[in-house]
């Protein structure tokens, strides 16, 4: 048995230390947010963040997630509220949920929640990203581009661009 750390709580899973740390988020700890996309790192709808950097979790053993912290789109209040003071208010949304919102960006949702992971980490990294920044983000830097099925494209640069204005006035 080992425990790792998801959205600011100690979990104790039991399963094999090479198991992908996606089938120990959904299955063991009932966290539905990343999603069984590819199941070989080639569509981002299982990023979450590792320490801060997007991983994806279909193929990253739960072995390596110890003694790190591991957040989902359902840890993203608390990670806003927890590098802000005062923090914002209790059920208050990340300013990145709040941007998808607002741009009203899912339509079937299957990718979003590694959208929403991949924009906090470019957002945490560069406070106001430029065009070529977003679509970098989205492309090329990390191990494949982040693939939307719907097409929302425009709509996902549209959001982060509004979360980088509300995480600017410190809002949520």
């Amino acid at each position: 048995m080992q425990t790792i750390k998801v959205n600011g709580r100690m979990r104790e899973v039991s399963s094999s230390l090479d198991t992908p740390l996606l089938y120990v988020l959904r299955d063991e700890l009932d966290i539905g947010s990343p999603q069984f996309g590819c199941g070989l790192a080639q569509c981002g709808a299982c990023s979450v963040l590792l320490d801060g950097k997007e991983i994806r979790s279909c193929i990253y053993p739960v072995s390596l997630a110890v003694g790190k912290e591991v957040t989902t789109i359902e840890g993203l209040p608390d990670r806003w509220a927890m590098q802000h003071k005062p923090a914002p208010s209790k059920g208050a949304l990340h300013p990145v949920q709040e941007a998808w919102i607002e741009q009203q960006v899912p339509q079937c949702g299957f990718c979003q929640s590694g959208m929403m992971i991949k924009a906090t980490e470019l957002l945490e990294s560069k406070a106001n990203p430029t065009l070529d920044e977003i679509k970098e983000a989205f492309t090329t830097s990390g191990p494949s581009p982040h693939l939307c099925r719907c097409g929302t494209y425009i709509a996902i640069v549209d959001a982060v661009r509004y979360a980088s204005t509300l995480m600017a006035k410190g809002e949520a």
